[in-house]
């Protein structure tokens, strides 16, 4: 085997490993039973619960093609120490935003990308917004810092 093949075959393994790294296979619908728990009824059912409890809302739209998203749900909504802090303090909604109500929230916030990190009163005024990938520890200071407005 010529040392190009070789090559070739090194760097196709490489980019390989890389994509499964950042693009892990996730169910969005399923929580784990150690993380965040996701609200499962309708986004004004959202509302009234929060409105009920006196909590915000913490909303994660997502799109399944999203490599950052996946890693989101996979790595840090799945945290022990992540899931007892939000479920504590948030209710907690995660929706595509490419489907029905996470849509519509999607235009109605006017996200310009995914994963987008919502803070939401239950009048559903946005407190507060972040994107992109958030590890553990990052995610939980976030939701600290919203919990001091």
């Amino acid at each position: 085997m010529s040392n190009n093949k070789i090559f070739t075959v090194f760097a196709v393994i490489i980019v390989a490993a890389v994509y499964g790294f950042n693009n892990p296979k996730v169910d969005f619908k399923a929580d784990n039973k150690e993380g965040i728990q996701f609200h499962k009824g309708t986004w004004n059912e959202a509302l009234a619960l929060a409105k009920k409890e006196n909590k915000l809302i913490f909303l994660d739209i997502y799109a399944t093609w999203c490599g950052p998203c996946k890693k989101l749900k996979k790595n840090t909504f799945s945290n022990e120490e992540v899931g007892k802090f939000y479920n504590s303090n948030f209710i907690n909604v995660a929706l595509d935003g490419e489907q029905a109500e996470g849509g519509m929230l999607a235009e109605r916030y006017h996200l310009r990308g995914y994963p987008s990190l919502l803070f939401i009163d239950s009048a559903g005024k946005v407190i507060m917004q972040s994107g992109g990938y958030q590890n553990s520890e990052k995610l939980i200071a976030l939701g600290k810092s919203i919990l001091k407005h």
